[in-house]
C-alpha cells in the first residue's frame, strides 16, 4: 500500500512497485479522485483508492476495508501537506496524525509485516557547531519556534522511531535529500522558480539533492528488505547553491541576509509562490550534507543518477 500516491514521487514509486516480476498487488491511496490515476499506470494489479487520511474514520476503513482484502504486506507512508505556507490543525492532521493512526492500526492488522516511512532532511538541525556530514544520530531540529512544516516532520518521523523493536512490524525511516520537482513541495524548485535568486551575501552553503529515480530505487530496495531502523538518502549532486542556480539557468543575487525573509515574503504574497526563507535560512548559511553510509551497507544503496538540471531549468520557467 503507498499513501500520497498521486505526487509525482508517489507515482513513480508505484510504477516501480507494478513492474518487478511476481504476482504482487498495490494499492494506491491519494486524497485525489481516481479518475485518470489507474490509465496512466495500466497494471491489472493496481488498485486505486481515494481516502482523507485527516479522518480517523478513513484510514480504520481503509486498512480493515482494502488493506486487509488485499493482503497487504507492506505500508509505503508518503503522504505529506505540500504547501510550506498552510498552517493549522488539518495540516498537522496529515502530516502527525494520519502517521500515528497507521502505525497504530498496522501493528494490531492481522497481514501488514513491514512499515516504510518516507521522511525528510529537514529533521536535521543545521548547525555550524555540528559536522557538515549529517549522520542518523545527527541532532533534530526541536525548536519550538521552527515552522510547522518542519515541527510536525519531526513529530512524523520520531513518532515511527518511537516505535521500532516494540511490534512485530518491521519499521524504516529513510530520512530523504530534497528532490527538487515541480508538485512535490519541494522548496528549492520554487525558490529556483524566481528569474533572480537572492541568497545570503557572502555565504555559499553545499547542498545534497536527490534525483527521482534514486528516491524511487531507495524505497523500493527498502521495501523489499526486512532492515529496521532510520536510513539516510542521499543523492548524486552535491554542489553549492550558487552552481545550483547557475545549474537551473538563473541569476543569483547577494543580499544582506537580514533583508530575504521580508523579500520573499512579499515575493509569496505578490506571486503566490511557496519558498519561505525562514525556513532555509540555515540551510542557505551553513552546509550539510547526508551521509549514506548506513544505506549503502543495509539497503545496498548509492546514488547514481544525477539530476537532469535541463529539465529542471524548462520547469521552473513554465
Amino acid at each position: 500500500m503507498v499513501t500520497g500516491a498521486t505526487t509525482p514521487l508517489g507515482r513513480s514509486v508505484t510504477r516501480a512497485l507494478l513492474a518487478r516480476p511476481g504476482d504482487g498487488k498495490v494499492l494506491a491511496i491519494g486524497a485525489e479522485s481516481g479518475a485518470g490515476f489507474p490509465s496512466t499506470l495500466a497494471a491489472p494489479a493496481l488498485y486505486y483508492e481515494r481516502a482523507d487520511l485527516t479522518r480517523s474514520r478513513h484510514i480504520r476503513s481503509l486498512l480493515y476495508g482494502s488493506a486487509k482484502r488485499h493482503n497487504v504486506e507492506v505500508v509505503v507512508h508518503a503522504a505529506h501537506h505540500r504547501s510550506a505556507r498552510d498552517v493549522g490543525d488539518a495540516v498537522h492532521a496529515l502530516n502527525v496524525r494520519s502517521t500515528r493512526e497507521l502505525v497504530s492500526l498496522s501493528e494490531r492488522h492481522p497481514t501488514i509485516r513491514r512499515f516504510v516511512f518516507l521522511s525528510h532532511v529537514d529533521v536535521y538541525a543545521v548547525d555550524p557547531r555540528q559536522s557538515v556530514l549529517i549522520t542518523e544520530d545527527h541532532p533534530l531540529e526541536l525548536k519550538g519556534h521552527a515552522p510547522q512544516r518542519v515541527r510536525d516532520r519531526v513529530e512524523a518521523d520520531l513518532t515511527v522511531c518511537t516505535r521500532m523493536g516494540l511490534a512485530d512490524v518491521k519499521y524504516a525511516v529513510l530520512r530523504m535529500a530534497e528532490v527538487p520537482i515541480a508538485d512535490s513541495g519541494s522548496q528549492l524548485f520554487d525558490y529556483l522558480r524566481s528569474r533572480v535568486c537572492l541568497r545570503p551575501l557572502g555565504f555559499d552553503p553545499m547542498l545534497n539533492l536527490l534525483s527521482l529515480d534514486d528516491a524511487v530505487d531507495a524505497v523500493v530496495r527498502a521495501v523489499d528488505s526486512d532492515v529496521e531502523g532510520v536510513l539516510n538518502i542521499p543523492g548524486a549532486d552535491t554542489l553549492p547553491l550558487s552552481r545550483v542556480i547557475a545549474l537551473a539557468q538563473r541569476s543569483g543575487f547577494g543580499v544582506p541576509g537580514p533583508l530575504l525573509t521580508p523579500l520573499y515574503g512579499a515575493r509569496a504574497s505578490t506571486r503566490g509562490l511557496e519558498f519561505r526563507y525562514d525556513m532555509n535560512h540555515r540551510r542557505f548559511h551553513f552546509s550539510a550534507i547526508l551521509d549514506g553510509t548506513r544505506a549503502k551497507e543495509l539497503l545496498a544503496y548509492e546514488p547514481l543518477r544525477p539530476l537532469n538540471w535541463d529539465a529542471i531549468a524548462a520547469a521552473v520557467r513554465e
